[in-house]
């Protein structure tokens, strides 16, 4: 009877279905334009330039109204998103060079911890592939230095400038392209883009570069984050011929000759726009593979921008193309205009699909959100998990944001929820004579167009308060830098 029994219970075992696999864990696409406005994107209001597949991407995920970038420029901001610390407390508050004049920015120490670090002992592998602006490979802000597998692209943000450069890094490798020192548009006026055009186009090697290590994954079947900080739009206007030519003629009476840097184009407006649809594409052909490859249920992919739009540099016309949505500032501006920008969060099955979301993120929140995404402890940081926001549940207000700029006049700023405190020109006033802080009630304001610190100066105590207890002193980047010695008279 008892081998009667065993023999049953071995039979419906068989017959049973299989118990369904412990869940996979989920992989991450992190996309980060450059110089992307808030109001550039058909998602957010554009009306000129088109981005379906950005827009598809919202309408599958939740797009978020007050997302704030690390800094109004390129590379404290790309610190920010790395470790998770607040502008005010970052090592690195500036986009100047390592050593003047030569290749690469000031490097991101061997001492701080970035979310591809903490990933990686989760058994994550990690690639970078686009712009870095933290270091070089020789360096300590290497990302091979910082949890990144590979890396492939663009080093230094100013060789970022030339969509036709002579060369991309692989690792710690040049890789030359068919372009030449003649194909690399210098900044003068009166420059010709079609002379200077070159044969490779660097967006499409990131690319094809971004699927190559894609198919690795698919293939040994390992958890990944792919980081890809795209160079649009970003100027030099170097877009493909063939999308500007999409756009309308009459944008264009007048060519851009150059004299706002950067490489003359004669059509400004169609290129810029070309430039956007352009990085829209690039998002489409990443979508593109993660559902032919069955990943895309699986892979939580985030869309954003380092920093608002242009402040109208290289023949960029913001006005034209409503770029940050009627708010104030644009690139190097603490005001909204340089800030805020488009964020986007698809994760099928647990982000709500065709959401909209006023809740304030920012780029200290990465570290921690994409930690708590994969199951790895999060190192310390400022920012907050957003893992419950991002599944469409209730958050909690969120701390307050602090921002210490020593560029473009020496600006500093802080947000806490519907209020910004903000000062500008400190360098200027000089460390005695501090300039006063303007108060803005953004949930009434956006815009900020009238100032409420005389008005409240409650408020403006408050803020202060947790400006100064937020405060690190910085001596690679100092407010107010010791004059330069005067050259000895010979």
């Amino acid at each position: 009877m008892k081998t009667i029994i065993s023999l049953a219970l071995l039979l419906l075992t068989a017959l049973a279905p299989a118990a369904e696999p412990a869940a996979r864990r989920p992989n991450i696409v992190f996309i980060l334009a450059d110089d992307l406005g808030w109001g550039e994107t058909g998602c957010y209001g554009q009306q000129k330039i088109r981005t379906p597949n950005i827009d598809r991407l919202a309408a599958q995920g939740t797009r978020f109204t007050r997302a704030y970038s690390g800094a109004p420029v390129c590379a404290p901001s790309r610190c920010v998103l790395m470790t998770g610390l607040q502008l005010a407390r970052a090592p690195i508050r500036g986009n100047k060079q390592a050593v003047p004049g030569q290749e690469g920015q000031f490097p991101l120490a061997a001492s701080f911890t970035t979310w591809a670090q903490a990933i990686e002992k989760a058994g994550y592998v990690s690639c970078g592939i686009g712009k870095w602006g933290l270091g070089m490979p020789e360096n300590a802000g290497s990302p091979r230095q910082h949890g990144f597998l590979h890396f492939f692209g663009y080093y230094c943000q100013a060789k970022a400038h030339s969509y036709y450069p002579e060369y991309l890094w692989s690792d710690d490798k040049k890789v030359p392209l068919n372009n030449g020192p003649t194909g690399v548009p210098g900044h003068g006026k009166g420059d010709d883009f079609a002379k200077f055009q070159g044969k490779d186009y660097a967006p499409d090697h990131l690319v094809a570069e971004a699927k190559l290590w894609l198919e690795q994954r698919a293939q040994d079947g390992k958890p990944f984050a792919l980081y890809l900080p795209f160079t649009e739009p970003h100027v030099a206007l170097q877009p493909p011929q063939r999308l500007v030519e999409t756009y309308p003629k009459e944008w264009d009476p007048t060519p851009y000759l150059g004299d706002k840097g950067y490489v003359s184009h004669p059509r400004p407006h169609a290129a810029y726009a070309a430039m956007i649809t352009s990085l829209d594409e690039h998002v489409g052909q990443m979508l593109q593979w993660l559902d032919a490859h069955k990943m895309s249920d699986n892979t939580v992919v985030i869309f954003t921008s380092d920093n608002g739009a242009t402040h109208d540099v290289g023949g960029v016309d913001t006005e034209f193309f409503n770029s940050v949505g009627g708010l104030r500032g644009r690139k190097g501006s603490l005001h909204e205009g340089g800030m805020r920008v488009p964020f986007i969060v698809r994760w099928p099955g647990h982000t709500p699909a065709g959401a909209t979301s006023d809740a304030i993120v920012a780029f200290p929140d990465m570290l921690p959100t994409i930690c708590d995404l994969l199951g790895a402890p999060a190192p310390q940081c400022d920012g907050t998990s957003l893992r419950a926001l991002f599944e469409g549940k209730p958050a909690a207000a969120h701390p307050p944001l602090t921002y210490d700029f020593p560029e473009y006049g020496g600006q500093q700023a802080v947000i806490d929820g519907r209020w910004k405190l903000i000062r500008k020109e400190l360098r200027k006033a000089g460390p005695n004579k501090l300039p006063a802080w303007e108060l803005y009630d953004l949930a009434a304001d956006r815009n900020e167009t009238t100032d409420l610190a005389a008005q409240k100066p409650d408020e403006v105590q408050r803020l202060d308060a947790i400006f100064k207890s937020q405060l690190t002193p910085n001596t690679d980047y100092p407010m107010y830098p010791p004059p330069k010695k005067a050259k000895a008279k010979r």
